[in-house]
């Protein structure tokens, strides 16, 4: 089968893969500092949308890309690892767990819409990506809940 070898989209679906991977690895670092039960479910909830994203790029990058998609570098799960442990330390509330949550899923918001409004793009990666920032958006104002 002939690769389309669109660099555009290879970079988009590069991207998302990349947050995917990042807000999958943020709350699976934050899970076992979350005691309240709710919040707990809906960062589970929020994990399954990363988790589904990232199967959807994974389905279709072999139609652009011989290659696998970028995730994130041990350097940047370490890096989120180490932030979210300095800055839980004094303070692991359910409220500032959110906070945590919500300013990296805000930067995947605004990575997402740039892409967007950057980019021309095949429908379908581009269905991902509003799909992508969409599932963000609705995630903060869950998440608002929590603060």
């Amino acid at each position: 089968m002939e690769k389309k070898q669109k660099k555009e989209e290879v970079n988009v679906l590069d991207e998302l893969h990349k947050g995917a991977c990042m807000g999958m690895d943020a709350i699976s670092f934050i899970m076992d500092k979350v005691k309240d039960e709710d919040f707990k479910s809906t960062l589970e909830k929020q994990y399954n949308g990363y988790k589904d994203v990232a199967a959807q790029i994974e389905e279709l990058y072999p139609e652009y890309s011989e290659k696998d998609p970028h995730e994130t570098s041990a350097m940047n799960k370490a890096m989120t690892w180490w932030g979210i442990e300095m800055k839980t330390m004094s303070d692991d509330t359910t409220s500032k767990l959110a906070e945590l949550i919500m300013q990296g899923t805000n930067m995947g918001i605004i990575e997402g819409r740039r892409l967007l409004n950057q980019k021309s793009m095949e429908e379908q990666v581009k269905k991902i990506a509003e799909a992508y920032v969409k599932m963000q958006e609705d995630d903060v104002e869950d998440l608002k809940n929590y603060l």
